[in-house]
């Protein structure tokens, strides 16, 4: 009988020994997220410090559903294209996030994005911030590892809002995968190399598929 999976339960050690998904100890398996960043605007700085000044202020206030997408994540993936073909966004999946903290029940949520064929997103939500961005990435690796195309990288964005990781994973023989380092949008210049990255990911993504 086929076992029956939900994402929603998975935890990171779930992930790994049910897919015998393991970390890359390479250094060159993930180095997409290092070399060849493209320069970054003038023009998209001051758009970027208006995200961040929107968010700054948006932190001062109780969370409200949907604030990472629609304050921070939403004008990322606008300017850099992801909005434009040959990239367009399908929801896959919403995980409930339920955790005591201090007494106090707190919901969040993982929202799972499909920008294109091997290019996922995870959205973090929560009443209160103590969800890290490491909360998602079961649920990520799950998406990512049932992903219909073993043949080519996959990657995927981590955020919670303020907290940003990218994660590449190659599917074939055994399944491996690697992290970024965390970028945080109110640290020094994080939020200028989270939208190089994301650039530069979209653009190897892009030409992957129109090689198929």
């Amino acid at each position: 009988m086929t076992q029956s999976i939900q994402a929603k339960t998975l935890t990171l050690r779930d992930v790994k020994t049910k897919f015998n998904c393991q970390l890359a100890e390479e250094e060159q398996f993930f180095r997409e997220w290092i070399d060849g960043l493209p320069e970054i605007t003038d023009e998209e700085k001051r758009y970027l410090d208006k995200v961040k000044a929107g968010y700054a202020n948006s932190a001062d206030y109780p969370m409200i559903e949907d604030t990472v997408k629609m304050v921070v994540l939403a004008p990322l993936l606008f300017l850099a294209d992801l909005y434009l073909n040959p990239f367009h966004i399908e929801a896959e999946k919403s995980v409930e996030l339920v955790t005591v903290d201090e007494n106090i029940l707190v919901r969040g949520s993982i929202d799972v994005l499909l920008l294109i064929e091997s290019f996922w997103v995870v959205a973090i939500e929560a009443k209160r911030s103590q969800y890290s961005v490491e909360a998602g990435l079961p649920q990520l690796l799950f998406y990512m590892l049932n992903d219909p195309s073993p043949d080519r990288p996959t990657f995927g964005l981590l955020t919670n809002g303020s907290n940003f990781r990218f994660i590449k994973v190659i599917k074939q023989d055994t399944p491996q995968y690697a992290l970024s380092y965390e970028f945080v949008i109110d640290r020094a210049n994080d939020f200028y190399e989270v939208f190089r990255i994301l650039k530069r990911l979209a653009g190897i993504i892009s030409s992957n598929t129109s090689d198929t």
